[in-house]
């Protein structure tokens, strides 16, 4: 079974999935998300013929939470049988060649939280592949077949809410991140401690700080990422109908 993370703007993912049971957050125990464009729900159907949870909207360390339960929802889904998981996100580009507007798929990240939702105790886990290399391939292989174009780079994750300074992008720059955003690296390692694979999508919805000009608003997150979330849902239902 697949499970699905919706990001911020993309909760139209959710209109292409047969679903059968609603189950809101709080009677799965997380907290509400305080969020816009974060339902809050997990949705249970299918999608391309195979068994799916989504999760419509997430938790993020900005409102409040600490990392264990910004990854409750990882775990929930662990329990109901997930054995992978596809994270999506809406972030900034730090690229030139990376547009708004498209996507990018992960094989790396920077964890810029402080923090893990593995602390308090001593359980070490190889990150070296976070993002599974052959189910990659395997989105690498359909967004070709589709016409899509689907960069690929790192994402460096930061506690937020406040989105970043210019000197900050220039930092990151130089760290070698291609987009930036505030979600995913913790849903990365929560799940890979669980044995789970990952493969995770940033919708890229707007240059970074001083790369555009223009200021920052997260309608704007919103607005693209919805104009963007039909390119996924075929990319979903492509790798999906495969397996």
């Amino acid at each position: 079974m697949t499970g699905v993370v919706l990001g911020s703007g993309l909760a139209g993912l959710a209109d292409g999935l047969e679903a059968s049971r609603e189950i809101p957050f709080a009677e799965a125990g997380l907290p509400e998300s305080s969020v816009p464009g974060h339902a809050g729900r997990f949705l249970i159907g299918r999608l391309g013929g195979e068994d799916v949870i989504l999760m419509q909207g997430r938790l993020h360390l900005y409102e409040g939470h600490d990392a264990r339960t910004v990854t409750a929802g990882i775990r929930w889904m662990a329990e109901q049988g997930v054995r992978r998981v596809v994270l999506t996100n809406a972030a900034g580009s730090l690229n030139p060649l990376f547009r708004p507007g498209g996507w990018m798929m992960l094989h790396d990240h920077i964890n810029l939280t402080g923090t893990g939702p593995l602390e308090g105790a001593a359980k070490f886990i190889d990150l070296t592949r976070a993002y599974d290399p052959e189910w990659c391939e395997r989105f690498r292989h359909a967004a070709q077949e589709l016409g899509m174009t689907l960069h690929e780079g790192v994402y460096a994750g930061l506690r937020g809410p406040q989105y970043e300074t210019p000197a900050e992008i220039r930092m990151l720059r130089v760290l070698g991140a291609d987009a930036v955003g505030m979600s995913t690296v913790l849903e990365t390692i929560q799940a890979r401690a669980l044995g789970m694979r990952v493969a995770a999508f940033s919708c890229l919805t707007n240059w970074a700080a001083g790369i555009g000009g223009g200021e920052l608003d997260h309608g704007e997150v919103q607005t693209v990422g919805r104009a963007a979330a039909g390119g996924m849902m075929a990319l979903l239902r492509a790798v999906a109908g495969r397996e």
